[in-house]
């Protein structure tokens, strides 16, 4: 009783993470700490790639300079606090750097889930409507896009944050996950959510399957007028892109449906924590190479930045 006392008068809440204190627990975490760096230098190239390449000044590239940014935010929230854990044996997290957490991981998923799908309508209307690309690719649409995702975004996750922050916690304030997320965090929770989970649950719609349903639509019609295509190698080409593009879209989108729209009675302890390793860890790597480094214009574009920083 005396330590369920202890719990009830700390605000503390202690990540049990993905790793044991085992050998391949250490190689597990090395892993994780290449893919952090890797994220973060394709990241932050793909950025200053587009800022300074005037071929890159395009709809396209300026949608993927912010997903860029919302990648390397995003694995920066997770993965540093993660690897202090794994490294000085200490798992708490405090009350507010939970919230912190929530909070900008909410944001940057939602933000991500409406900018993916801007994405695959920037890619529709440049192929199936390539005449009025320009009239409906605007700067005005574009900034409408970006700003409209960070926004909603931020809003959508603010209203989550102070929601499923404000549930008492009781007993056992052990998170089975390596960062708070929210359905991990219901677990813990000793009063009734379900009203709060409906609200998740209409937020998965709005940010979930309708921006994925709304990029399914897009590929599906840009690989009809694919099929039109006089040209093979065009095809070949056009369907490699859609291919790509569709794998890192559903390993982003499948999991996050999965972890967000299932009722809590539905979530064994630590599925959740796996699933989320796709869409926190691995789509921020995945992007860029997907997106941008098979791209002509990118590799030109690297290639002049290389020349003019050996000519300096």
């Amino acid at each position: 009783m005396m330590g369920q006392e202890n719990h009830s008068f700390t605000s503390d809440f202690i990540l049990l993470g993905l790793f044991s204190s085992s050998q391949s627990s250490l190689v597990f975490c090395s892993l994780i700490v290449i893919i952090f760096i890797m994220t973060i230098t394709e990241n932050t190239i793909m950025i200053l790639l587009i800022l300074r390449d005037s071929r890159l000044h395009t709809p396209m590239y300026f949608l993927l300079s912010h997903l860029s940014f919302m990648d390397i935010l995003h694995i920066s929230n997770i993965v540093p606090k993660m690897v202090a854990d794994f490294l000085s044996g200490s798992r708490t997290i405090s009350f507010a750097g939970c919230g912190f957490q929530v909070f900008l991981s909410l944001t940057l998923l939602g933000g991500e889930c409406l900018l993916l799908a801007a994405m695959s309508y920037d890619r529709y209307v440049a192929i199936c409507h390539p005449l009025r690309y320009p009239i409906l690719m605007n700067d005005y649409v574009l900034i409408l896009m970006a700003g409209g995702s960070w926004l909603v975004g931020t809003v959508n996750s603010i209203a989550h944050t102070a929601y499923a922050l404000h549930f008492p916690f009781c007993g056992s304030r052990a998170i089975d996950h390596f960062f708070c997320e929210v359905p991990a965090m219901l677990k813990l929770s000793c009063v009734d959510t379900t009203l709060y989970e409906q609200g998740v649950y209409v937020s998965g719609l709005i940010f979930l399957l309708v921006p994925f349903s709304l990029i399914i639509a897009s590929y599906v019609q840009i690989l009809l007028s694919v099929l039109q295509m006089k040209s093979s190698e065009a095809r070949k080409k056009s369907f490699s892109t859609c291919s790509f593009h569709m794998i890192v879209v559903t390993m982003y989108y499948g999991p996050f449906i999965f972890t967000y729209m299932r009722p809590k009675s539905y979530h064994t302890p630590g599925q959740d924590k796996y699933l989320a390793i796709f869409y926190t860890i691995l789509t921020p790597t995945l992007n860029p190479i997907i997106y941008s480094f098979r791209n002509k214009d990118v590799l030109e574009a690297m290639k002049n930045m290389l020349k003019g920083n050996f000519l300096h």
